[in-house]
């Protein structure tokens, strides 16, 4: 289950050279929160969906010890691990082999390397990960899951904070312990991407963003600053606004549901992203009444919220975009659009396309209506069709000529009522 990154550098491909559409879930706790049977039925729930990336961590001092008693570390020193919570960890990693994900592993949440939140302040008295035990800690890492289906994702809600070289040395000791198998990224803080500090870095594979949690929030310009970007590399939105979540994650904000993250899935992928996170506000800390008290507002018994529409509905996004002819050679392309009837301060409009414009997909985030140059498509009949992002379904078909231009109006529209035009030769 070797990743590797496209010849054109802007995608994944399995071993044998398929298409790899990333999509993740986001489970951080997820380590600290569940017994195997409740990860078992977790995994499972995601598996089935269509999700084929988990993305969690290993290293919080702030959760510990885990549901069996144990802490990553003795006496929180990153030189000395303790075996029996990294037995957990092998079958977790090891579970979602068998159901066909990546373990994506975040080896430390942020404050551990920088000492600090987010936003700077002083969080811990001295780092716990430094230049002195970095390289050992990815060392042991990679030699552990070299092989298993691993991604490593270092960071973790941090900017680089004056830490490059800290995760250098990791990155180094995972890449040494595992010849280099894994692919690597970073998590940065929200409304940021490790391009900002890392895109040059040889260790850096592909690119993450967080573009945090707002409900309506232009992730696409972080995508397309990322496109745009040389060399090129893969970049995908890894923390994007969470279903449930409380806008500016204060609880008595409104809260994201289905069509939020519907949004911002297809905003991102749309406009050139390799992939996608999805994540659910009760379901990332895995929330249960009793249990410790929810941060950012949780209300849903995190069983219950598995089941929350939008986490069905991303694998409706993935094979639509894999089953792009040629996918590696996928294109933004909002070329073609020549105006659309949306209000200024009211959803986007974005397309994608085959690299030879035989295929064609066009999303609007609120049902507004568009108009295409489809004159630049190489068929002289076109099909279009409607596909209900929330369904999964298409409507159906109609044909028209491919001259000059044409206006395409959704069965619906308003706010709950995104729709993708599929226009292909007929």
């Amino acid at each position: 289950m070797t990743l590797r990154i496209s010849p054109n550098r802007r995608y994944l491909l399995d071993s044998d050279g398929r298409p790899f559409f990333y999509l993740a879930d986001t489970a951080w706790r997820l380590l600290y929160r569940l017994d195997r049977a409740e990860t078992d039925h977790y995994l499972c729930d995601r598996a089935a969906k269509g999700f084929n990336a988990i993305q969690f961590v290993v290293f919080d001092i702030r959760y510990q010890p885990n549901r069996f008693g144990h802490a990553p570390y003795t006496d929180d020193d990153a030189a000395r691990p303790n075996e029996e919570f990294f037995e957990h960890l092998d079958w977790v990693v090891g579970r979602c082999a068998e159901l066909g994900m990546y373990a994506v592993l975040l080896p430390n949440w942020g404050y551990v390397v920088t000492a600090r939140t987010p936003g700077g302040e002083h969080y811990l008295e001295r780092p716990l990960v430094d230049q002195s035990n970095a390289y050992a800690q990815g060392l042991f890492l990679g030699r552990r899951y070299r092989d298993r289906p691993v991604i490593w994702m270092l960071g973790g809600d941090q900017p680089e904070h004056g830490k490059s070289e800290v995760f250098r040395l990791q990155a180094t000791g995972i890449a040494d312990g595992d010849d280099g198998a894994g692919l690597i990224t970073y998590h940065p803080r929200g409304q940021a991407s490790s391009s900002q500090w890392f895109h040059t870095a040889a260790w850096c594979d592909l690119n993450s963003l967080q573009s945090g949690h707002l409900l309506e929030n232009p992730n696409w310009q972080m995508i397309e600053h990322d496109w745009s970007l040389d060399p090129p590399k893969p970049t995908l939105d890894s923390e994007p606004m969470y279903e449930n979540m409380p806008q500016f994650l204060r609880d008595f904000r409104p809260r994201a549901d289905a069509w939020h993250v519907r949004k911002q899935a297809y905003w991102a992928v749309f406009s050139g992203a390799c992939g996608h996170t999805y994540g659910c506000n009760d379901v990332f800390m895995f929330w249960l009444p009793g249990g410790p008290e929810p941060t950012f507002g949780a209300n849903l018994p995190w069983p219950i919220a598995l089941q929350l529409p939008g986490s069905h509905q991303m694998g409706f996004l993935k094979e639509l975009v894999e089953g792009i002819p040629e996918y590696a050679s996928r294109v933004p392309d909002n070329d073609l659009i020549v105006r659309t009837d949306r209000a200024a301060d009211a959803g986007h409009v974005c397309a994608t396309s085959s690299a030879d414009r035989n295929l064609v997909l066009c999303y609007t985030s609120h049902g507004h209506g568009f108009t295409l140059d489809v004159e630049a498509l190489p068929a002289d009949l076109l099909r279009a069709r409607w596909f209900d992002p929330r369904a999964g379904e298409y409507q159906e078909p109609i044909l028209l000529p491919g001259r000059a231009f044409h206006t395409f109006v959704p069965p619906k529209t308003g706010e709950g009522y995104d729709w993708v035009l599929r226009l292909e030769p007929a």
